[in-house]
């Protein structure tokens, strides 16, 4: 579908660009953007590549275990069914870690090996647990203490003071993450009494 939408926009900007005559004006905002496009990948590639190579050496050195076992007392309230030292518990504790720094780009593959990790203790697998629509409203509504991705986006961008979003982003993303959980837990609290 995306394929579609991304299409009709750029043939319909051929051909206002044709009409207005501002081919050579359209020639330059492509090749602008398009490098544009490659240093912000390559910065935000080089940034998951760093983060996902510490991911993987702090699992194997056991720092997973301790983040584990030092998130469990609040995921506990959060995920009341998954067991303490889980390999669950495990992967969604690296996943929370990845997006309170900010590097949700990392934290995103992450987050689908909690999700699979998840799937395998589901026992429906066509119906998705309340642990799991837990977790994708965190990922959604992540809390960030470090806003690194926005922050290098601004840096690249000129900004003279990156983080001065710091406090902002800290507030904002504390609210969503609250308003989220707490729809999240009524609503499967309404639809285990049959009320939804």
């Amino acid at each position: 579908m995306m394929n579609y939408v991304w299409g009709g926009i750029v043939i319909f900007s051929v051909v206002c660009a044709l009409i207005d005559g501002g081919m050579g004006a359209l020639t330059s905002a492509i090749i602008d953007s398009g490098e544009q496009a490659l240093t912000i990948f390559l910065g935000l590639y080089g940034m998951m590549a760093l983060w996902g190579g510490l991911m993987k050496i702090a699992e194997s050195a056991g720092v997973t275990d301790f983040i584990a076992r030092i998130a469990y007392p609040f995921l506990r309230f959060l995920f009341p069914k998954l067991k303490k030292g889980g390999r669950e518990i495990q992967a969604i504790s690296m996943n929370i870690t990845a997006n309170l720094f900010g590097i949700g780009n990392a934290a995103t593959p992450l987050g689908i090996d909690a999700m699979r990790k998840l799937q395998l203790i589901n026992p429906d697998k066509n119906v998705a647990t309340d642990e799991m629509i837990v977790f994708v409203v965190m990922n959604s509504a992540s809390m960030r203490l470090i806003p690194t991705t926005v922050a290098m986006l601004r840096a690249n961008h000129g900004s003279k003071n990156p983080m001065e979003i710091l406090l902002p982003s800290i507030i904002t993303s504390a609210c969503a993450l609250t308003v989220g959980l707490i729809c999240t837990k009524l609503y499967g609290r309404f639809c285990r009494r049959g009320r939804v």
